[in-house]
């Protein structure tokens, strides 16, 4: 393998077959241009999916949603729209697909190993005829991102077997990690932990939606 004079980086992709392995044509078949049955059936199922974007500046970033089992709706085979629900207001992600619209998604069910992978590109919209669909409650999201799907396939579950993501003997003592309040308390000079911790309990009890 050639690799660069000052570190073992691999620099391009024929550097990189020489690590990996041909992928299985299968790799490439199960890709989709729409969501058929099985796709829409596992967003149905999902109570929570992580979006990836990036920004004029080159920076990715990644948010994650959640919300009841089918928060995300599906129009037809080619649109979702994935509700806004209350948050800190940074929006980083809604600032970004008005930068660079395209988008990655990555759905999860609990209990189920495997994933399903969509990209696509996106636009926001603050249609009430769109958001009142998406409401929880009564209370319609702030706004709802509206993916044109152009990719997705379902990911195979070796990475949350390795993980054991779902396995309750996996899970942590929560008490093995500070609590929100505390670390922002170590990292915002002057910042109150118990202060904090107060406000977030506040805010996920009586402003989720």
């Amino acid at each position: 393998m050639t690799v660069t004079e000052d570190a073992d980086l691999v620099t391009n992709e024929t550097e990189m077959r020489t690590v990996y392995r041909k992928p299985i044509p299968r790799a490439f078949q199960k890709e989709l241009d729409h969501l058929d049955g099985h796709s829409r059936r596992f967003i149905e199922m999902s109570p929570f999916c992580v979006i990836g974007t990036t920004g004029n500046d080159g920076r990715a970033d990644t948010s994650p949603r959640g919300d009841p089992p089918g928060f995300v709706a599906i129009p037809d085979d080619k649109t979702l729209l994935i509700p806004d629900r209350p948050g800190n207001n940074v929006v980083d992600t809604l600032t970004n697909v008005m930068e660079h619209p395209h988008v990655g998604l990555l759905f999860f069910v609990p209990g189920m190993n495997e994933t399903l992978r969509v990209t696509g590109t996106a636009e926001i919209t603050a249609d009430p005829a769109a958001l009142e669909p998406l409401s929880v409650g009564g209370r319609a999201p702030i706004s709802a991102l509206r993916v044109t799907v152009n990719r997705v396939f379902l990911h195979c579950g070796r990475a949350l077997i390795r993980s054991r993501l779902w396995d309750p003997e996996a899970q942590i003592d929560r008490k093995a990690y500070p609590t929100y309040g505390q670390v922002l308390a170590d990292q915002i000079a002057g910042a109150d932990a118990a202060a904090i911790d107060a406000s977030e309990d506040e805010a996920n009890r009586h402003q989720l939606y």
